[in-house]
């Protein structure tokens, strides 16, 4: 079973850029698919972007395509999510997640496909 922790957030201009890490423990990472998603204030909560077990396959948001990048370091046990242009909109918490399921090159961005979340890290965007 794998733990992981979210780190990075915090507060940024509009514009600004902030990139969020994902420590993975307690399993092998590489057999993870992973994801980040986020939730607004008083909204549901949606996927960022997702990367595939051997981060070849990605999936990004129609809203943040070109302004953000999700990777990962299987060596590191750890995913990033560099966000750049940032946008009031974008303001959230910020969970990462694993998924135990899928093949070596799939990858979903349904969350109930996700069978671990982490506890999320506060990312809020000032105008």
């Amino acid at each position: 079973q794998v733990q992981l922790v979210e780190s990075g957030g915090g507060l940024v201009p509009a514009g600004g850029s902030l990139r969020l890490s994902c420590a993975a423990s307690g399993g092998t990472f590489s057999n993870y698919a992973m994801a980040w998603f986020r939730q607004p204030p008083g909204k549901e909560r949606e996927v960022v972007a997702a990367i595939n077990r051997s981060g070849i396959r990605r999936f990004y948001a129609d809203s943040v395509k070109g302004r953000f990048t999700i990777s990962r370091d299987n060596a590191k046990n750890t995913m990033y999510l560099q966000m750049n242009s940032m946008k009031l909109e974008d303001t959230a918490v910020y969970y990462c997640a694993a998924d135990a399921q899928r093949s070596v090159v799939a990858v979903t961005t349904r969350a109930d496909d996700y069978d671990y979340w982490g506890q999320g890290t506060q990312v809020t965007v000032s105008s």
